[in-house]
Order: structure tokens, then sequence, then C-alpha cells
């Protein structure tokens, strides 16, 4: 089947060869083509151009974009999409003065999810996860990155891990999985850290990488969680099984954790709302991918990954929503680049950017994903009609979505 998107007012993140990332000042780089045409055909870019160079071929289905901007879909690089039920009372809670860690140390927070999730059967996971699913396709995600986590046992990561892939098998988005098994410490190992990794690392480990349930290794290196010691055996373990790190760090203290995922050549080290000197200095030269999710700040009050010493410092960056039940209930990709540019400070390119072609990356996905590019998957979202692309953070709240396309098909 052959689609042609005709008269689009701008196509955005245009790309002759696809690239793996941008960085620095590149970030505030955005190629477009006005008055443009996209070619379609099944679920990949056949050709895209101006519309006075079309060639006329035979066509299936034409979509007329006039006073609208073409652009790839979001790539959200850090969710916790696969969660039992909400914490809404935890939100109660924290307009009523208590914090974060607060909640966590009453037994809220992860363990809270973790009960839930412990008890609900797999069907009904499945089920809750694909509602959180059709909503971001919806909202505009092409691609999307999923932890486990909110299990804390061998039988509850697990059937985590497999909802995630049933949900990949079930969906046209792309969908990535991370194992985090060591997200916080369960009641029953209070007193014993080791034992907790001994389970996660003997038990779990070599069933999610012989059932092949995940393509990356995470965990929570943060003080009152996971230690730098803890994070490096976890991530040891992972190496011998092929997994790739994406790590928690930074996120209310910096204790190491930047410089521990670049060791081990993590795709990428997510929060970083904590950042210092020699956290920056070491990203640099590594293929390690910074990682900001606005919205978390946003929501539990927390600073904001500082995002403009990060680029200026000639680094990359990429925004995801950080989506889950405590600290960031939405998955709302346009809201995380309207609150880039709005509290981070981020141009309007910058956000595009590091919501697209660097959130593919951060996934491992740059060569199917993150651009307008010929032979890539033909993944696009079709604006209202707007005055620019600039108009998308600019108006925040409100999405500015006509229409979503994921592998060449209208969500």
């Amino acid at each position: 089947m052959i689609t042609l998107i005709r008269n689009i007012k701008e196509l955005v993140q245009v790309e002759e060869t696809p690239k793996n990332m941008v960085s620095g000042k590149e970030m505030k780089i955005l190629p477009t083509i006005k008055n443009a045409f996209l070619l379609i055909e099944n679920d990949l870019i056949k050709d895209f151009g101006e519309m006075k160079d079309f060639k006329s071929i035979p066509i299936d289905n034409v979509v007329d974009a006039s006073e609208k901007i073409v652009l790839p879909t979001w790539c959200d690089s850090h969710t916790h999409i696969v969660y039992a039920d909400n914490r809404e009372q935890e939100f109660i809670d924290r307009i009523n003065g208590l914090s974060y860690e607060e909640i966590a140390n009453n037994g809220g927070g992860i363990l809270n999810s973790a009960k839930k999730l412990q008890v609900i059967s797999e069907d009904n996971l499945y089920k809750q996860s694909a509602i959180r699913i059709e909503e971001i396709m919806q909202l505009g995600t092409g691609a999307v990155e999923i932890k486990s986590g909110y299990g804390l046992t061998k039988e509850a990561e697990l059937k985590m891990l497999r909802v995630i892939k049933k949900l990949n098998k079930n969906y046209p988005i792309a969908i990535k999985a991370t194992f985090l098994g060591a997200h916080a410490l369960p009641i029953e190992f209070k007193n014993n850290k080791s034992g907790y990794l001994d389970t996660v690392i003997q038990e779990i480990l070599p069933i999610v990488a012989k059932e092949n349930l995940a393509e990356f290794i995470d965990a929570f290196c943060e003080t009152g969680y996971f230690s730098v010691e803890d994070t490096e055996r976890l991530l040891k373990a992972g190496e011998k099984f092929g997994l790739i790190p994406k790590i928690h760090v930074n996120q209310f203290t910096a204790i190491g954790g930047v410089q521990i995922g670049v060791k081990y050549n993590a795709l990428s080290v997510d929060h970083l709302e904590e950042m210092r000197a020699e956290d920056i200095e070491v990203l640099k030269n590594s293929k390690t991918m910074p990682v900001a999710l606005p919205s978390c700040s946003y929501f539990l009050s927390i600073p904001y990954t500082p995002a403009r010493k990060i680029i200026n410092a000639g680094l990359p960056l990429a925004l995801a929503t950080d989506y889950n039940p405590g600290s960031t209930p939405s998955g709302n990709m346009n809201f995380v680049v309207s609150t880039a540019c709005i509290k981070m400070k981020l141009t309007p390119e910058e956000a595009i950017n590091a919501a697209t072609i660097n959130g593919a990356y951060a996934m491992g996905l740059e060569k199917t994903h993150g651009s307008i590019c010929r032979g890539k998957k033909a993944n696009f979202i079709l604006t209202k009609k707007i005055p620019s692309y600039g108009f998308i953070p600019y108006s925040f709240g409100n999405h500015q979505i006509d229409q979503v396309f994921i592998e060449g098909l209208k969500v």
C-alpha cells in the first residue's frame, strides 16, 4: 500500500542519511522542508521532498496536509507503563506535606506498587497496560521503553516482563523491555540487601535471559536504594547475559551513578536532576545518552535536570516521560516537550531533537525511528493547523495532533 501525504506546510526532522544522535550546538538545528510531500510504502518511508519535485505514481491513499506540520512520532525512552492500579492517595499525601522519601519510608512508593502488582493476574495487568499503550499512541508516541521493577519477586518480575513482551507482539508501536529488578528493596529483605541482589542475579536474571524477556538492565542507583557497588554488581551480572545497562541515577543525590554507567557503556543514564561538574565531564567522549524526565520534576516539585549545562558542554540530551503511578502518572510526550522548553530553557528545536532522534538512540532504535528518513519506519504525527512547530511546546496542556501514523497506518 502506498500513501501520499501532500501539501505539508513543513516536514520536520528530515534526514538524507540517518544520524545516531545530535549533540551540543547541533541540537539547535532541526532540518525541515516547507511545502513538502511524504511518500509511504507499507510500513516504511519511501520518499520525501518539496511538492514541486513530486513525480506522480499510482497512489492507494492520499492525505492532504495543507496548513499542517508533519514530524516523527515521539520516542519515549524511559517508562514504567506496566503497573497495577494507581497511587493517587500518595499524591494527596504530598499535597499535605509528605516528601517522596517519607511516603516510601511509610510503606508507600515502589513497595506500594509492588504489593498491588504481586496479586494482580497477568491477564488483568495486560489489560490495564494495553489501555496506557493505546493512550500514548494517540498522543504521538511511536516507540517506548518499558521497565519491570514493580514486582520485586521472581514471579511478579517475570509477570511484568511477559506482559511487556505480549504488548510488543500485539501493538505496532516499537517496545523495548528493561529488567529493573533492583528498583527497591522488598520488606522481607529489609536487612539483607545482598540477599535480595542474589535473588535478582541468580534466580531471576537467568530466566529473563533464557526467555529473551529484556534487552536492557537497570538499577535505581540512589541513596537509600542501591549503592554504586550494588549497581556495579548487577551490571556485571547483566553483562554476562548480554543485557545493556540503562540506569536511574542522580534523581535525589549524586553518588557516582553516572560514572558507573559510563564505565559499563550504559546506553543511557536517566533522571540527572542533581548533576555535578564531574558527572558532566565523564559523559564527554562516551556513547552514553543523558536522559531528562521533566514531568517527574514537575509532579514531585524537585529540581529539573540542568539541560542547558549538559547541552552547553557539547553533550546530547534525550527527553522521556518516566510514566509511572507514583512520580509521573502521565505518558504525554507533548507535555514533556513543553515543560522542557518552559522550565529547562530548551529551544523548540532542542526539545524536538531530544524527544525524537535522541530518544530513539536511548532505546537503540536510531536506525529505524526518530526522523523522517528513507527506509525508516513510517511513524509520524500530522498536526492540526498550526503556525509553526514552535507552537507545539508553546501551547502546553493542549496537544496539537490531528492524526498519528505508526508503521504506515493511522492509529
